[in-house]
């Protein structure tokens, strides 16, 4: 879907505004402290519902408003496409074209996006989590559907983590047939969810590789192995295996949640051996591969953002990011102007708008 304009009441520091985006590459340009990320944030939320930069929903109303409200009007195949989202605290709704969904999850794949932004370093430098939600979200931008199988899992976890606690240390036969029961409905969830990571990790890494060495200064190979907590052929064993471990610590200590993704360049491992400079172009590939995979197999490029990622690389790998954007529609924020090389469709100037 091609965005053609958003409109935005009371979300973070804005109270009303209404921009128009272009087909190509949208700039916004404008001191820092001034609300250029809070743009791209409303046209993520319209996507995946969240803000990619973490907050709760509360966070991103206005100081004062009960509520805030987010359109995006955009084309698919010519037609019109208008949506709508609400947010309140405890709950967001959602529309389309007019009409209410009756799952708000069901607006997943109606707008995709990718990001990139300069807490992009922590998908390298950080812990396995960021590493896990990279994978999930490329996944359900991939099929929707997959965000029930994310669900899933979640919700097993949680309640086999609850029943762990409140067995404190020992089992009847009662807390041990119903430990059984989420065993078995967070291993059979577990394994969909893994077993989609791994081969999504197999076919991203082509275009990591490809990415990193288009990106970086000085090329070198990048190999990512998916490693899962436990060693049995299925996650209910592995569960099983580890039973009185749980009960004793009162949490599930394997499982989906507690994998990794090993990323290595020239065979060290890029968490501590790499450079900054080396860690942030990683990072980068990771990004671009997971867009260009998504656009190759759905046919359709997802919205990419590039939130102030030319103040966090070198003039070079700047560079190179921008001559090699992908084709399709992008929205660039930016405390200067643009290089002289990139020339935007639309440029728009905060304090100006």
């Amino acid at each position: 879907m091609l965005l053609k304009r958003l409109w935005l009441e009371n979300f973070r520091s804005y109270e009303s505004i209404e921009l128009d985006f272009d087909d190509g590459l949208t700039a916004i340009i404008g001191p820092n402290g001034t609300g250029k990320t809070n743009i791209l944030e409303a046209l993520g939320c319209l996507a995946t519902l969240k803000s990619f930069r973490g907050p709760p929903t509360e966070s991103l109303i206005r100081r004062g408003a009960d509520r805030a409200i987010i359109r995006g009007l955009g084309l698919r195949e010519d037609r019109e496409v208008l949506i709508e989202l609400e947010l309140a605290k405890g709950r967001t709704r959602a529309q389309v074209n007019r009409q209410k969904l009756q799952r708000t999850r069901d607006l997943l794949g109606a707008l995709r996006i990718t990001v990139f932004a300069p807490d992009d370093l922590a998908l390298v430098k950080e812990g396995p989590s960021i590493r896990r939600s990279y994978l999930d979200d490329v996944l359900v931008a991939l099929d929707p559907r997959m965000d029930a199988t994310i669900s899933d899992v979640d919700k097993a976890l949680k309640q086999r983590n609850a029943l762990l606690r409140q067995s404190k240390g020992r089992l009847d036969s009662s807390a041990g047939f119903t430990l059984d029961v989420w065993d078995q409905k967070l291993g059979e969830a577990g394994d969909r969810l893994v077993a989609a990571r791994e081969d999504l990790l197999a076919e991203l890494m082509p275009g990591v590789a490809a990415a990193y060495e288009m990106f970086a200064s000085d090329p070198a190979p990048v190999v990512a192995t998916y490693t899962r907590s436990w060693a049995a052929d299925t996650l209910a064993a592995g569960l099983g295996s580890v039973r009185n471990d749980d009960v004793r610590r009162a949490v599930t200590t394997v499982g989906p949640h507690r994998d990794d993704i090993a990323l290595t360049l020239d065979g060290f491992a890029s968490r501590t051996e790499a450079s900054q400079g080396e860690q942030r172009t990683l990072a980068l590939a990771l990004r671009f591969a997971g867009h260009q995979l998504v656009a190759n197999k759905l046919g359709e490029a997802p919205l990419l953002l590039l939130d102030d990622v030319l103040s966090e690389l070198d003039p070079d790998r700047g560079h190179a990011l921008l001559t090699n954007l992908p084709k399709g529609q992008t929205v660039i924020t930016s405390a200067s102007e643009l290089p002289p090389s990139t020339i935007a469709d639309h440029v728009m100037r905060i304090g100006q708008l």
